[in-house]
């Protein structure tokens, strides 16, 4: 006989990070355990990330709590996540990505024949490969932004992404400028993050002036929604564009088709907890080869369930996976950033304490 728990688990940030939806202090997500008898066998977190997730908030916790009640009753007699009925669960929360993504995780981690935080098997999940990240800049003023740059290169990253669209944007510049004018594109990528800051008529001189510092990309240089517009700034940028926020919210293969073909990005972003899971992921790679997968500031569990199922694409771009260290009570756990990587120490151990 199988029973579960849900712990709403608030996560306290070690500095307050800033971002175009304000500066955040704390965030809070849901773990769920099940158990047999005393002894876990599943663990999966449920992030539904306020201000940003399309999850509804009245009716949340009763869906989670249905939700898990349903998948408790197909566990026992599923082999994968291809299980039709698996399948149908996730597609009736279609309007709760987070709960798409959470159900996935518990599936996988029930299934897992070593341990529930071992979800796949590849090199990194045996402790043999590490994953290459990029060092984020959170937005604030200008000395609180430069401050945080020299401390990422001294941590190895050979990649940085800077949030800009919070400050005069000569000032960001100037900041990058400071960062290029000391590292090639061989030696450091730049990339730089919007989250919408733009409007369609300024950003192209924006652009323009992000050109000249050989930015790698941009993610989402205008509001998401307006995909005519968008389109027109993929055709006229110099640097590419990034799709992240315009993704949230798509919730079939149709309208992420649709989407796509008509902005014709350079690159996707994904965070799982966002639009849908692995399921979502997998549609989105059906239309478009070009991507990195991000956190969308999980806890190590979460963490843990996107950077192992991103290993298994052996990516080659930085990914957006840094986001472990960021709180003062987070839960222990094998992952480990050093070296501009993410790794997982297998013999570390994983400590849940609420």
């Amino acid at each position: 006989m199988m029973r579960f728990d849900i712990h709403k688990h608030l996560l306290n940030f070690k500095i307050p990070g800033g971002t175009s939806r304000g500066v955040l202090t704390s965030k809070d997500t849901y773990i769920v355990r099940l158990f047999k008898v005393d002894r876990l066998v599943a663990i999966a977190e449920f992030n539904r990330f306020e201000g940003l997730s399309i999850d509804p908030l009245p009716s949340y916790l009763d869906k989670l709590k249905k939700s898990v009640e349903q998948l408790l009753g197909l566990l026992d007699s599923v082999a994968d996540l291809n299980d039709p009925r698996i399948d149908g669960l996730l597609q009736e929360n279609s309007a709760y990505p987070s709960i798409q993504f959470g159900l996935e995780q518990l599936t996988l981690s029930y299934l897992s024949i070593t341990s529930p935080f071992h979800l796949f098997d590849s090199p990194f999940s045996r402790g043999k490969s590490s994953i290459s990240i990029n060092g984020l800049i959170w937005m604030g003023d200008s000395s609180f932004m430069k401050a945080q740059i020299e401390p990422l290169l001294e941590k190895g990253f050979k990649c940085l992404k800077m949030k800009i669209g919070a400050i005069n944007f000569d000032e960001e510049y100037r900041l990058l400028k400071s960062i290029r004018d000391r590292f090639t594109t061989q030696e450091l990528t730049l990339r730089v993050d919007a989250n919408g800051a733009f409007d369609s008529k300024s950003v192209l001189s924006v652009l323009d002036e992000l050109a000249v510092l050989e930015i790698h990309s941009i993610e989402q240089p205008i509001k998401a929604g307006q995909w005519q517009e968008m389109a027109r700034v993929v055709e006229e940028s110099p640097i590419p564009i990034a799709l992240d926020e315009e993704l949230i919210g798509l919730k079939n293969i149709e309208s992420r088709t649709h989407c796509i073909n008509t902005i014709q990005p350079d690159y996707l972003i994904f965070k799982p907890a966002l639009i849908g899971g692995y399921g979502a992921i997998e549609q989105y790679r059906s239309i478009h080869d070009q991507f990195w997968i991000t956190s969308a500031l999980e806890s190590n569990i979460g963490l843990n369930a996107i950077a192992q199922y991103t290993a298994t694409l052996n990516p080659t771009l930085e990914q957006g996976l840094g986001t472990g260290s960021l709180y003062t009570n987070n839960f222990d756990s094998p992952l480990l950033v050093a070296n501009g990587a993410l790794s997982y120490q297998n013999e570390l151990p994983w400590k849940i304490q609420f």
